[in-house]
C-alpha cells in the first residue's frame, strides 16, 4: 500500500503534498471552532473540529465555560475524539491531568512548564520511551496570564513536506533510530529516567506520522554526523516568524487546543500570575473517524 511517508513513493507523497498545502490556514482564526459546553459537543461542533483536525492536526474550541476550573471539561471532550489513556508523567496530578501553573515547591518548580518561563519548541514527552510516546494533546484554559503566556503551533507535517522538499535525506537523518537522545533525569543522585534515544520522525501502524523534537540547546544530544547537523539546523530556520505556516495566539479562559502533539512553543508571561491551564498527555492519536 502507498504511503506519503515513504521517502521511495514520491507519487504518494506529491499528491498528498498538494492537498495537505491547498487552503492550509494562515491565522489562528482559522483553526476556532465556537462551541457550546466541551463536555457535550453536538454533531455539528464536533463535525467541525474534526474538519480542522484532518487538515492541520490543530484545532481550537472556544466554549462557555469560561473560568469554570472543572478538569472534567478537559477529559469528557478528550473521549469524544477517542483519547482515553492518559500519560501519569511526573509532575500530573493524581487524574494524570497537569494544572499548568506557577509552582513554588519541588518537584514542579524545577520544570518549566510551572515556572513563568518561555519553553522552547517541542513535541509533548519527547524523553518518553518510544512505546510511551504522546500522541495526542490537549489544553484547557481556566485563566490567562494578564499579559504573556503565549503559544506559538506549526503542524509537524508541515514540519515533514518543509525538511523532505528541501533534502529528502533530512528525513533520513532524522528517521534514524538514535537521531535524538535526552540523558538521564537524575535528581539529588536519584535517576528517576534513563537514556530516551529514539528518531524524530516515526511511521506509525495506522500510517500517521509521528514527531518527537526538542529545541533544547543543553542535555540533548544529537547524532554526530553532518547530515544530522544539517537537518537540525534547517529545521531551527523552520520554526520563525518567516515560516507562513506559523500559527500563534494566546487561549482565553474556556478555550482550549486540541491537537496530534504538533509542534509548539510558549512566551513568558508576568510573575505571579494566576495562569491555569489544565494539559492532557494521551498514548492515543485522535480519532478523526467517527
Amino acid at each position: 500500500m502507498s504511503n506519503p511517508f515513504d521517502l521511495n513513493d514520491d507519487t504518494a507523497y506529491q499528491q498528498w503534498r498538494g492537498e495537505k498545502l491547498r487552503d492550509y490556514p494562515s491565522s489562528l482564526e482559522e483553526l476556532v471552532v465556537e462551541i457550546d459546553d466541551p463536555r457535550k459537543l453536538t454533531r455539528a461542533q464536533h463535525g467541525k473540529l474534526t474538519e480542522i483536525l484532518r487538515k492541520t492536526n490543530m484545532a481550537i474550541y472556544a466554549g462557555n465555560t469560561g473560568d469554570n476550573p472543572d478538569k472534567e471539561i478537559l477529559r469528557l471532550l478528550g473521549l469524544q475524539f477517542g483519547l482515553k489513556h492518559l500519560d501519569h508523567n511526573m509532575c500530573a496530578d493524581g487524574d494524570a491531568i497537569s494544572s499548568l501553573e506557577m509552582a513554588d515547591t519541588e518537584p514542579r518548580s524545577g520544570y518549566i512548564p510551572y515556572t513563568n518561563r518561555p519553553i522552547a519548541w517541542h513535541t509533548d514527552g519527547y524523553y518518553n520511551d518510544l512505546d510511551k510516546q504522546i500522541h495526542g494533546l490537549l489544553l484547557h484554559c481556566v485563566r490567562p496570564a494578564a499579559q504573556g503566556g503565549m503559544n506559538q503551533l506549526l503542524d509537524h507535517e508541515i514540519a515533514y513536506i518543509l525538511l523532505r522538499d528541501e533534502n529528502p535525506d533530512y528525513i533520513r537523518a532524522f528517521e534514524h533510530p538514535e537521531a535524538m537522545s535526552i540523558p538521564p533525569n537524575i535528581v539529588d543522585g536519584k535517576e528517576l529516567r534513563g537514556w530516551s534515544r529514539g528518531p524524530v520522525f516515526m511511521l506509525q501502524a495506522d500510517g500517521s506520522l509521528h514527531m518527537r523534537y526538542t529545541h533544547r540547546k543543553r542535555n540533548i544530544h544529537w547524532r554526530d554526523d553532518e547530515l544530522t547537523r544539517e537537518a537540525v539546523h534547517f529545521l531551527g530556520q523552520i520554526m520563525s516568524t518567516d515560516n507562513p505556516y506559523y500559527i500563534e495566539g494566546t487561549l482565553d479562559a474556556g478555550q482550549g487546543l486540541i491537537c496530534n502533539n504538533v509542534l509548539h512553543t510558549r512566551t513568558g508571561f508576568e510573575e505571579n500570575s494566576q495562569r491555569l491551564l489544565y494539559r492532557g498527555r494521551y498514548f492515543d492519536r485522535i480519532n478523526l473517524h467517527r
